[in-house]
């Protein structure tokens, strides 16, 4: 047995994690979903340790929702692989609050790096808020470099797409902002990914949450290949809901 660390800086959280069976793929790879629901994970952990819960944001009527994220695989970890997870927060781009990730194994290797865009709003309104209104805390900078691009929109051509098909949004989709999780669209991506990719770990992921997916909602989904490339969309009753590119 051991004991996992956890650490609290001025400026970044970190701490060790196993990765569990369930988080991985049917070659025993971390899911591309796993590894995003430990970003948003991450996020929550360092603002649990410095007091700041959920629950206080969302009585404060500031909560964030992540936006974009880009990631960078550089050695897919594995079930069993022991992960330090460390984040911290980069400052504000535009309306953007940035956050950014790294993941390492026990031998000291880069596996994972990230780097994700989150809005403030008002859970109660659902209003978009401006940075320089969040009140919780001052917002800190990364000062390492990341070794992954930074976050882009992702933007499918109109012709030459594949229509994959319906996914509706069931209540174990469900977090605690009533909406469809955001480690979920993952899954749902690979779910509905050719064949031949889905047996394939990424070299880069990016994703961009544009509208809310809540219960019973059904999102039509399509698809591009270009290369080694795949470009998904979901699109809802009121437009699009995400868009993703993998880089194989």
């Amino acid at each position: 047995m051991r004991d996992f660390k956890q650490t609290l800086t001025e400026n970044s959280y970190s701490r060790q994690e196993e990765l569990i069976f369930a988080d991985c793929d049917r070659n025993q790879r971390a899911r591309v979903a796993s590894l995003l629901s430990k970003m948003a994970t991450f996020a929550g952990y360092d603002y649990d340790a410095r007091g700041l819960t959920h629950d206080i944001l969302y009585a404060n009527r500031e909560i964030f929702l992540i936006s974009r994220i880009a990631m960078r695989i550089h050695l897919c970890p594995r079930a069993s692989d022991v992960l330090t997870v460390t984040t911290w927060e980069n400052g504000v781009r535009g309306a953007h609050m940035q956050r950014v990730f790294e993941m390492v194994d026990q031998e000291g290797r880069l596996c994972v790096s990230a780097r994700s865009d989150w809005i403030l709003v008002d859970p109660i309104t659902r209003k978009i808020l401006r940075p320089s209104s969040f009140t919780a805390k001052p917002l800190t900078t990364c000062d390492k470099e990341i070794d992954c691009p930074e976050p882009k929109k992702i933007v499918l051509p109109h012709e030459g797409l594949e229509d994959l098909g319906r996914r509706r949004v069931v209540w174990s989709d469900l977090d605690g902002n009533g909406h469809l999780y955001s480690g979920n669209y993952g899954d749902i991506v690979w779910d509905y990914l050719p064949g031949d990719l889905q047996e394939r770990s990424p070299r880069e992921f990016y994703i961009n949450y544009s509208k809310e997916a809540t219960l019973g909602q059904e999102l039509r989904l399509e698809g591009f290949r270009e290369g080694e490339t795949y470009r998904m969309e979901g699109l809802g009753p009121d437009g699009t809901c995400f868009t993703a590119l993998c880089v194989f």
